[in-house]
């Protein structure tokens, strides 16, 4: 195994770290999903905490310094890969976000565990974002790049390239009409020549790991200080376990598993039958809960951000006057 290789390209890509794109998708988590999750409003400044780092610029140094090993494809769709930087000093640890986030934009880049991640579409997610950027899939015509409609290859190497968030919405258009052509320098990766430096560097990588669990294992303490273990839906799941219904009243029930999105009615009003009382969301669906008959809102079970399960009550219709 030692003399083993690969041929190991090393794509160059552009990179916006906090790209606004991702700090909309964790304020709509905040709003939708939970408000109190430790990873926000930033999931770098979390990064920075669970992995021990001194500052937000050493987190980026990392991440800009790193070569992301290829290990899989698919991960997320759309050619989507799953990539671990080779040296272990680069690899920030990270939990996944619970509940999951409903919506992440196209080409996020994100770090779930030790692993790296580009989402090759918009959709579901939880890896904690480090930035955005260019696609990773073509759909549209064969290039120089896309010989194939996937960018990555088993084995290629990503390297970040800073970009601003304005000029990364240039090259997400020029990569797609081949204005823009990253760089790949055509290598080879050398499982012996590894091997000889992580012994090389045993000592700092071990004490590396031993600081960053040290970190992982506080940043966990605090959660359940803080009582941050429990989400504030699992909470509001259990006290509506024994709702009371009153008499003449009937409930409006949940038709999916998901979370709330938004409230269309208050309590006091009155509603016509087949009108919009919620809108849930779940893995980038919406869907809206009416009402079958007429009434006025006796009392509003859930707010937004609650995660409620099929048949889970959401609304006490009045239909008839006590």
């Amino acid at each position: 195994l030692e003399e083993a290789e690969v041929e190991s390209r090393l794509v160059h890509l552009p990179l916006a770290l906090d790209d606004p794109s991702t700090q909309v998708a964790i304020e709509r988590y905040m709003k939708g999903v939970r408000a109190d999750a430790p990873w926000c409003p930033s999931n770098i400044e979390f990064i920075r905490r669970i992995n021990g780092l001194e500052s937000i610029e050493e987190v980026k140094e990392i991440v800009f310094s790193a070569e992301y090993l290829v290990m899989g494809l698919g991960d997320v769709y759309l050619g989507a890969p799953v990539a671990t930087p080779l040296d272990p000093r680069h690899r920030l640890v990270t939990t996944k976000y619970n509940p999951a986030r409903t919506w992440t934009p196209e080409n996020a880049v994100g770090i779930g565990g030790a692993y790296l991640c580009i989402y090759g579409m918009e959709g579901p997610g939880g890896y904690q974002f480090v930035g955005r950027t260019t696609p990773i899939w073509n759909k549209f015509r064969k290039t120089e790049v896309f010989d194939e409609p996937w960018l990555l290859r088993f084995f290629d190497r990503i390297k970040w390239e800073e970009v601003s968030p304005k000029k990364l919405l240039e090259l997400r258009r020029e990569i797609l009409t081949v204005e823009f052509m990253p760089r790949i320098d055509l290598e080879r990766f050398k499982l012996g020549d590894y091997l000889a430096f992580l012994e090389e560097e045993a000592d700092s990588i071990a004490n590396f790991r031993a600081h960053q669990r040290q970190a992982f294992a506080d940043e966990r303490r605090r959660w359940e200080e803080a009582g941050l273990d429990v989400t504030d839906a699992e909470e509001a799941a259990a006290e509506s376990a024994g709702i009371e219904l009153p008499e003449g009243c009937e409930f409006v029930e949940s038709p999916m598993m998901g979370s709330v999105w938004k409230v269309e009615v208050a309590e006091g009003a009155a509603i016509e039958a087949g009108a919009t009382g919620l809108i849930l969301e779940a893995m980038k669906m919406e869907m809206t809960v009416q009402v079958v008959r007429t009434g006025v809102i006796e009392k509003v079970l859930v707010s937004p951000g609650t995660i409620v399960k099929a048949g889970d009550p959401l609304l006490i219709l009045r239909t008839e006057q006590p």
